[in-house]
C-alpha cells in the first residue's frame, strides 16, 4: 500500500465531481484507485462505498473519496467497513478536523451540496492535515474493531 495512491469511488449523481477530483489528486502528485462508476447512467451507491471499503481494508489504498448527490448515502455504505472513518464535509473547517479529531481516512462529498472549488479545497485540507493524536486517540480507539 502506498500513502500516495488514494482510492475513489462514486455513483451516477457524484460522477463529474469525482472525474474532477481525480484530475486534482494527480495534479497533486497522488495516484488514483478508480473504483467507478464510469458514467452518468443510474447506478447504486452502496455498491461503490462498500467496494471503497473493502480497498481500505484490503490496504489497496490506505485514504479515500466517495461521492454521491448528497454524500451520506455512499458515506453510510463505506462506513460499514470497520476500516473506514469516512466522514461527510461541506467546508474546509470540517475536512480538517475530521482528519485532526478523528482521524478520517475517507472524504464524502455531496456532488449536489458543494461546489467544485470547495470540493477541491476540501480534498487538498483533508490530504494535507494529520492526525492531532493525544486525547483525540483514545476516542479514535474506541470507533476501531478489537481495539
Amino acid at each position: 500500500m502506498s500513502d500516495t495512491l488514494v482510492a475513489v469511488a462514486s455513483d451516477h449523481a457524484g460522477f463529474a465531481l469525482k472525474r474532477l477530483l481525480c484530475a486534482e489528486l494527480e495534479v497533486l502528485g497522488y495516484r488514483v484507485l478508480d473504483l467507478g462508476t464510469d458514467s452518468e447512467d443510474s447506478v447504486d451507491y452502496p455498491d461503490f462505498g462498500m467496494a471503497l471499503g473493502e480497498a481500505i481494508a484490503g490496504g489497496r489504498a490506505s485514504r479515500g473519496v466517495v461521492v454521491c448527490g448528497t454524500g451520506i448515502g455512499i458515506s453510510i455504505a463505506a462506513n460499514r467497513n470497520p476500516a473506514v472513518r469516512a466522514a461527510l464535509c461541506h467546508d474546509t473547517t470540517s475536512a480538517r478536523l475530521c482528519r485532526e479529531h478523528n482521524d478520517a481516512n475517507v472524504l464524502a462529498l455531496g456532488a449536489r451540496l458543494v461546489g467544485e472549488e470547495v470540493a477541491r479545497d476540501c480534498l487538498r485540507v483533508f490530504l494535507s492535515t494529520a492526525f492531532a493524536g493525544g486525547r483525540h486517540q483514545r476516542r479514535v480507539d474506541k470507533l476501531t474493531p478489537g481495539a
